[in-house]
């Protein structure tokens, strides 16, 4: 008999399900919302029951019977930094979400919404490495200033599914492998895999790694904190710059991987510097994390959308390859990798972690 998973992934305007037998997809959709309807909650978290409305909603126009699922899981949002691994939903964790001590994001709906669905018709609920996900060497939180320390936030649900793949690809336990993973989507993330664990990872949420279709990366202090106290920009404002209007956006007018493309092959020499300029700035971030397993590389894995993009393979590859064989993992599948963490625990393969 066949284990039943919902998965939940909410994101700012639209939540995400899909409904797995064992590892085999039967139903996904997108829910969209109304914009005009999401602005008038006052916090993220006051969207759940809304948005648990349209879900269950979406189901049974899919004639899916809730009571036929074997558990529930949710994307993981902004929690306490944690080991990477499958949770259940626990009350800690929910209030958590509740207050929203890290910051307000839409993924940290997915934990809310999971465990009511689950609890009204008894099964387990649970989340799937969040992006809190925390495996840094201490070293790695250290900088320059010892009011502020790094931090580890990234996209842990697709580079450990594809850390998975490629070490099952490779006839290896992931456990025994150095691998860097760059994430190349909205945001970009390269982490280093140590054995099994992201031993040092960029910040992609809050200004830090390569510039990415629509955040800035690393900018130079000195200029940063001028800008900031100029008087001629709001704290809004320089917040929009290093996240949603920052990188490709900033300076092409578009987060469009498509668009920009065509530009390029149109002609447009401006488009492809900048594009060139991002992907330059991914290899350097792949040589850094390659300096943290001190050479010791085993793969280097490209994922994400930007990943089918042949032009930023193409110049990634011209400058890491030295380091090591590199494999494409082109896009992500967010659902399949929460519906698979669910899974393993519900086999016994896995054991839950307690939040």
């Amino acid at each position: 008999m066949h284990n039943t998973i919902l998965a939940i992934n909410p994101g700012s305007t639209s939540t995400k399900i899909a409904v797995f037998n064992d590892e085999t997809m039967r139903y996904k959709t997108t829910i969209r919302h109304d914009t005009n309807t999401i602005n008038t909650f006052e916090h993220i978290i006051d969207q759940y029951a809304f948005r648990k409305e349209a879900v269950l909603s979406s189901l049974e126009k899919a004639k899916v019977d809730p009571k036929d699922l074997a558990a529930v899981v949710g994307r993981g949002g902004m929690l306490k930094p944690i080991e990477s691994g499958t949770y259940m939903v626990n009350d800690a964790m929910i209030d958590d979400m509740n207050k929203a001590k890290r910051g307000e994001h839409a993924s940290n709906l997915g934990c809310v919404i999971a465990k009511e669905i689950a609890d009204e018709i008894g099964v387990p609920s649970f989340i799937v490495d969040p992006v809190a996900v925390d495996e840094m060497d201490d070293m790695a939180r250290y900088t320059g200033m010892p009011e502020i320390r790094r931090q580890s936030l990234f996209h842990a649900l697709n580079q450990k599914a594809i850390a998975r793949k490629a070490a099952n690809d490779l006839n290896k336990d992931y456990t025994d492998l150095n691998l860097i993973v760059a994430h190349l989507g909205g945001g970009i993330s390269v982490g280093a895999h140590q054995k099994g664990r992201v031993i040092d990872v960029n910040n992609a949420l809050d200004g830090d790694g390569p510039m990415s279709p629509e955040r800035s990366g690393g900018v130079p202090i000195g200029p940063l904190y001028k800008m900031a106290f100029s008087g001629d920009y709001t704290l809004e404002e320089i917040k929009r710059k290093n996240y949603g209007k920052g990188g490709l956006v900033a300076y092409l007018g578009t987060n469009d991987g498509e668009e920009i493309q065509g530009r390029i092959e149109n002609g447009d020499t401006e488009a492809e510097f900048i594009f060139k300029v991002m992907c330059y700035q991914i290899a350097k971030e792949i040589g850094s994390a390659a300096t943290v397993l001190k050479g010791q590389v085993d793969a280097i894995i490209l994922t994400g959308g930007l990943a089918y993009d042949d032009l930023l393979v193409r110049e990634v590859k011209t400058r890491t390859s030295f380091i090591a064989p590199i494999k494409v993992y082109a896009g992500e599948d967010e659902m399949e990798s929460l519906a698979l963490g669910a899974l393993r625990v519900l086999r016994n393969e896995e054991t839950a972690k307690t939040y």
